[in-house]
């Protein structure tokens, strides 16, 4: 189902957004002139016997031992979905275009808290050249993810040279 037909058979009120194809969430983002912890970047996650759907900001990568503790899977059993797995689930969806509504595909939702402090979001819809934004109030409403906390920002703000060292993150 076409995620703007979801949205207006609920009656949500949501605003287009087109732009160049993009590859990743954070030229989308740039492309949109739209502030990066603002786009929410739908991830296909692989745990253990299922698939489930993780939601964070663009501007944050997947923590997959925060989030194997928030699925309840073995983190040696979960993964980034493939190209191939990601096709067969989002077979209404170009290829880099994943709609952050796990509900309409079958998986559970999980949203990171980080996303969850904005007033709105901007997601792919079913293409890569175009984006909603909508309230983040009325996602919450339709979609009832699961609000967790699972990813780390992937630009740290600069640090004092005495700070150095103390809270590197491994991996």
């Amino acid at each position: 189902m076409y995620i703007t037909d979801f949205l207006r058979s609920r009656g949500v009120l949501y605003e287009s957004l087109l732009y160049r194809p993009a590859s990743s969430t954070a030229r989308r983002a740039s492309n949109a002139h739209v502030p990066g912890r603002k786009v929410a970047k739908a991830v296909l996650i692989k745990a253990g016997d299922s698939f489930v759907l993780a939601v964070l900001p663009s501007t944050a990568w997947i923590d997959i031992v925060q989030l194997s503790g928030i699925v309840g899977a073995p983190t040696s059993l979960v993964r980034l979905a493939t190209p191939t797995e990601l096709l067969a689930t989002f077979n209404d969806c170009e290829p880099g275009a994943v709609p952050p509504f796990g509900r309409l595909y079958g998986l559970k939702t999980f949203v990171d808290s980080g996303l969850a402090v904005s007033d709105e979001i901007v997601f792919a819809a079913n293409t890569r050249h175009e984006g909603l934004r909508m309230q983040y109030a009325d996602f919450r409403s339709l979609e009832e993810p699961v609000l967790a906390s699972f990813s780390q920002p992937t630009f740290t703000p600069r640090r004092k040279p005495e700070q150095l060292g103390r809270d590197r993150l491994v991996g």
